[in-house]
């Protein structure tokens, strides 16, 4: 009804994805929509951008591509990112692996790089999506879904792990001492709770799906990206690149 600029949930995903699609409708030329993540990386902006995550398990090739321009444009209109670096996410960087949709996708991207206003590197592998090779991972929701769980549960496992190993004994506990400075900061980079927020693309409108067991600091993050994305206008620039990829394809298909 226009009476908010976005929306944040902690609902259930397959709930409030579909009653965004009831309410919001998908822009033209999208057939699946995508939820797309902020991923800690050694990249410059401190993490890499991820879709799909969940909002379909099933991709094709068109889907996507779809999902690399989206991708593309999160990047570029949400934050600053003049020309992202998109990656296709595959069991090996060679042409010949994967399943077909990945291959004839990796044909669709590549085609589609000219007009893209972005960088295709090809196809990444499951340790390419902390690095700085990519800035954007395209995958299908059910392995995006696998692999944002995989992460969040290794994070929390390693962030355990040093706190029991500093209060070991009473010198691991003097070093904690020493390195509580560093120690937050390396907290802080790999915490998911500070990158909370699934933004779904594709959408007549902005909807951030944050984690159903986030607490005040995740629920924050995810009220401060979607207060972003609404300054920035995002979501009417991604509806005009999804709108003017509609034509180029048109185009092409008549000549």
């Amino acid at each position: 009804n226009k009476e908010a600029h976005a929306a944040v949930s902690c609902g259930n995903t397959g709930a409030l994805m579909a009653i965004s699609m009831i309410r919001l409708r998908k822009l033209p030329g999208v057939y699946r929509p995508a939820i797309a993540i902020l991923w800690p990386s050694s990249n410059n902006l401190g993490f890499n951008f991820m879709l799909d995550v969940g909002a379909d398990i099933r991709a094709d090739a068109p889907d996507l591509l779809k999902y690399a321009l989206m991708g593309a444009s999160y990047a570029r209109n949400g934050f600053g990112l003049v020309r992202p670096r998109i990656g296709l996410l595959n069991v090996g960087t060679e042409e010949h692996k994967g399943r077909l949709e990945l291959k004839e996708a990796n044909d669709l991207i590549t085609e589609s790089v000219e007009n893209g206003e972005y960088d295709y590197v090809g196809f990444v592998e499951g340790n390419d999506i902390p690095s700085d090779r990519v800035d954007v991972i395209v995958t299908d929701g059910f392995t995006g879904n696998i692999a944002l769980k995989t992460g969040e549960g290794t994070a929390s496992m390693i962030g355990a792990a040093m706190r029991e190993s500093f209060k070991a004994t009473l010198l691991s506990k003097l070093c904690a001492v020493f390195a509580i400075v560093p120690l937050k900061r390396f907290s802080k980079r790999i915490d998911p709770r500070r990158k909370n927020g699934g933004v779904f693309l594709g959408l007549n409108g902005t909807v951030v799906k944050s984690h159903g067991a986030a607490d005040a600091t995740g629920i924050t993050a995810a009220i401060n990206l979607a207060v972003q994305l609404a300054e920035m206008n995002f979501n009417e620039k991604l509806a005009a690149r999804v709108a003017s990829t509609a034509i180029e394809s048109d185009v092409s298909k008549k000549q």
